[in-house]
């Protein structure tokens, strides 16, 4: 059984914030588990290692004893998150949610504990909502107080529609709390708005406030934006070994070093004797390979991440792909950018023409990935290592 000082040192590696620091202690000395909840929508199918900046976070609560509740926001997630969002986006259809939310269940066991963890989906209170119902909890907040959340603020000023149906969504995540009782709620920087919302609702409904612990939002490959699948910059928990060992590798030497302080469980001690190293000759790459191992290993298996090492050494370090390369940037189309176009844009073939026989040839890798798809259209920003046959290389970074 770990010591209060020592659960507070545990939770609080890694975190941004948790409102309110007095409360969680108190909640801590409770002679029960606390109820600690994290909500995903299921917007795509697949969960990528921004979630598990969360999930690493929920897996530490379990193992302190306490029990996870890890919601599927399947009713939320038909309304469409506004958090961030300059328009209003369209929500998705019931069979595509249902679809998402079933492969959610399967991924989280990389992470947490089975045995530990209660899986809850939101419709089992909302869809027995009625709409009485629901105009009472719309009730409970103001216009005034929706727009103080700073997308709806900035959207609102610059003449950006809201639709209504998106003021319900923070009410919904924020009641979700309510009908579950929770402690403590976790989730990203850009979540802070609706979790609070939570606490304001339990205190309405006569429930103790949850105490909100916000995590850091996990860069994607591109070291800019937030890890997304719809910008393209992500690492799926799901890739196969070595292609996310092979992206793992391709991420900036600075960005390693986030990465390493949000998902792995190496203490602080030894991330700063590696930083040391570092500073006095050893090779950036070196300590890479330890994160991408450590990472590979828990969402597969060790022998898995061993395999991906060597074969990314055999293609890397063995003469078949140098350690210097040109490093390219590129901006973006603002509707995606075709494989051929940037092979051809990056200077590694001389038409496109040219990088749809050399992918139909088998000869065009991604990340150490080979590419199978001429048609493959890659969004947003991104970086990645790309090559051409066995001597055409280059570090393309697309803006």
């Amino acid at each position: 059984m770990k010591s209060m000082a020592e659960a507070l040192e545990i939770i609080g590696k890694g975190v941004e914030e948790i409102l309110v620091p007095a409360e969680f202690a108190e909640k801590l000395k409770l002679t029960r588990p606390l109820r600690v909840k994290a909500g995903f929508d299921p917007t795509a199918p697949d969960l990528h290692l921004g979630h598990a900046v969360l999930l690493n976070k929920l897996r530490q609560f379990q193992e302190l004893g306490h029990e996870v509740i890890f919601l599927i926001g399947d009713f939320t997630g038909m309304i469409g998150d506004p958090t961030g969002k300059s328009v209003t986006r369209p929500p998705l259809t019931r069979d595509d949610v249902i679809e998402n939310a079933r492969t959610y269940e399967a991924q989280i066991y990389k992470i947490l504990d089975p045995a530990k963890t209660l899986v809850m989906f939101n419709s089992s209170w909302m869809g027995e909502m009625k709409s009485a119902d629901l105009i009472q909890l719309a009730a409970r907040q103001t216009v005034a107080r929706m727009l103080e959340r700073d997308d709806f603020h900035k959207r609102y000023h610059g003449g950006q529609p809201i639709a209504i149906h998106e003021f319900l969504y923070p009410l919904i995540q924020g009641y979700d709390s309510v009908a579950l009782r929770a402690d403590v709620e976790l989730g990203g920087t850009d979540q802070k708005f609706n979790m609070l919302m939570g606490r304001e609702l339990q205190k309405q409904y006569g429930q103790p406030p949850q105490v909100v612990i916000t995590m850091p939002i996990l860069e994607g490959l591109d070291g800019v934006q937030k890890m997304s699948k719809s910008l393209g910059n992500y690492i799926s928990i799901n890739q196969q070994p070595e292609e996310m060992f092979g992206k793992l590798m391709s991420v900036s030497d600075e960005l390693m070093w986030r990465y390493f302080e949000l998902l792995s469980f190496e203490t602080p001690a030894t991330l700063a004797k590696w930083r040391r190293e570092i500073v006095e000759g050893a090779n950036p790459r070196d300590v890479k390979f330890r994160l991408a191992l450590e990472l590979v290993g828990r969402f597969h298996n060790a022998e898995a991440a061993h395999k991906a090492h060597e074969a990314f050494i055999a293609r890397f370090q063995r003469g078949a792909i140098p350690d210097e390369m040109e490093e390219i940037t590129l901006t973006a189309p603002g509707d995606g950018y075709p494989i051929a176009n940037l092979l051809k844009d990056a200077g590694l073939v001389s038409s496109t023409s040219e990088a749809l026989r050399m992918i139909d040839q088998g000869a065009v890798r991604m990340d150490g990935a080979r590419v199978d798809d001429r048609g493959l259209l890659l969004a947003g920003k991104f970086r990645a290592i790309l090559q051409v046959g066995k001597r055409r290389f280059a570090r393309v970074t697309v803006m």
